[in-house]
């Protein structure tokens, strides 16, 4: 006789386990950072908070973390193996712990990259929250709250009087609905951070207008992942 599901069965994300918290989720958050990255990294110093810290080698957050890095998805084999293709791909990387932040979510990691190529570095602060979900909760020092679920829009803008009311007008006249958006900034009239996540893609055209404003500085998209 066939087993009957309960409407209480938890149905988790299709990925290589052992653990969505500590693969899926951490796969993601690494891919969300090399999205705002542009590239995959040739340098990474990687992290590890709380839980994280006592378990990662166990685990294996540090394979899923890397196989993040090159790109890979949550169910994507080579997870296993991440370690051979990040000598392959010229993307060395340094693991940390830190134990005791008793201010930091329990499965929290810090990513500090850097594309030796390009000259880019990014550094971000993300949380796996369970069953491959993930927050992102700091970019480059400014304070963020975003999933990676839906489209993301990054926006590096001066502080200027009505650039949000702006912003999110031109892409309502896209038809992008904003599910969420979170603003960050140094200080008045200094540099500000738009997080904003959309419930359907924004055309490229919109992208290019975007930028070519003359207030902002820096606009990363990205679309929704996996």
């Amino acid at each position: 006789m066939a087993e009957k599901s309960s409407i209480f069965d938890m149905i988790g994300p299709v990925m290589i386990g052992p653990s969505s918290s500590h693969t899926a989720g951490v796969v993601r958050i690494a891919r969300a950072a090399i999205r705002m990255l542009g590239s995959i990294p040739t340098e990474a110093v990687v992290t590890f908070y709380n839980s994280f810290a006592r378990t990662y080698e166990g685990h294996g957050s540090d394979r899923a973390i890397v196989a993040g890095l090159l790109g890979y998805a949550p169910d994507d084999t080579r997870i296993r193996t991440a370690f051979d293709h990040a000598a392959e791909a010229g993307l060395n990387y340094t693991f940390q712990s830190v134990g005791n932040a008793s201010t930091m979510h329990p499965n929290t990691i810090k990513l500090s990259l850097h594309d030796s190529g390009t000259g880019h570095r990014v550094e971000i602060v993300g949380q796996s929250r369970g069953g491959g979900v993930i927050r992102i909760v700091e970019v480059d020092g400014f304070p963020s709250d975003f999933s990676g679920s839906l489209h993301t829009l990054i926006i590096d803008a001066n502080d200027v009087p009505g650039s949000i009311a702006f912003i999110a007008s031109v892409i309502a006249h896209d038809q992008c609905n904003i599910a969420t958006m979170f603003v960050s900034r140094k200080g008045r009239n200094d540099a500000a951070r738009q997080f904003i996540e959309m419930d359907s893609p924004i055309k490229e055209i919109t992208l290019a207008y975007l930028r070519q404003l003359s207030w902002v500085q820096r606009i990363t998209y990205i679309p929704t992942l996996e």
